[in-house]
């Protein structure tokens, strides 16, 4: 039997599968409900077609696509080279030319490829006036412009994550602390009220939860 050639075939039914001594070929569209094989001898698919199944799909060979859209399931033993693949599971290799964005998801492995990572401290600015002031928990540093009789205090945040807090008088300032600092031998420090000051106050978390948040802290204060 010869090649079977066809500009379009789709969904075609038969009692037997279709052969061909030297292999299968498709000029046009191919739109079939299930394809099975080990994909050997598949040649010729441009990095530009398109693999389109809406049920299943088993490829053990090597499979460039530009699309691969999959509404079923995708087993893939080999090795998948793509331009756009979403949401696919391959228990192979799969190989993309610009890279992976993952969202929401897991990456494993030693992480020795990963680039344009976050690194550093990540920090909160706040203005408080005359009111109590939650740090926010999720930043590691958090400068204090303060003004006024303020407060601080924080809920939330991790075990053992460390702090800092800057703090800069705006006019004449009065800061003081929630119980949830404690201080060295108990004393909690007297801040610099004048216009102008700084001090520095570094925590680890110790405790969170119900029963309220510990915070084991320090001060340095009125740097000049």
């Amino acid at each position: 039997m010869s090649i079977i050639r066809a500009d379009s075939i789709k969904n075609r039914a038969g009692n037997g599968a279709p052969t061909a001594p030297n292999g299968f070929q498709v000029t046009g569209v191919c739109t079939a409900t299930s394809f099975s094989g080990n994909g050997a001898g598949l040649v010729g698919v441009a990095s530009t077609d398109n693999i389109d199944t809406s049920t299943n799909a088993v490829l053990s060979g090597i499979v460039t696509v530009g699309t691969l859209s999959v509404s079923g399931n995708a087993g893939i033993a080999g090795t998948l080279t793509y331009e756009d693949v979403t949401n696919i599971d391959s228990v192979g290799v799969i190989t993309a030319r610009a890279g992976i964005n993952v969202t929401g998801g897991v990456i494993t492995g030693n992480g020795s490829g990963l680039t344009n990572l976050a690194v550093g401290l990540t920090t909160e600015s706040i203005s408080p006036s005359g009111i109590t002031t939650h740090l926010n928990l999720s930043k590691d540093d958090h400068k204090v412009l303060a003004t006024g009789n303020v407060t601080i205090d924080v809920t939330g945040g991790t075990e053992a994550d460390s702090h800092q807090v800057r703090i800069e008088n705006v006019g004449v300032a009065t800061v003081g602390f929630s119980t949830a600092f404690k201080f060295p031998s108990g004393g909690t420090p007297t801040l610099p009220t004048a216009s102008g000051s700084f001090s520095l106050i570094t925590f680890t978390i110790h405790k969170v939860g119900a029963a309220g948040t510990i915070l084991f802290a320090g001060a340095s204060v009125d740097f000049s």
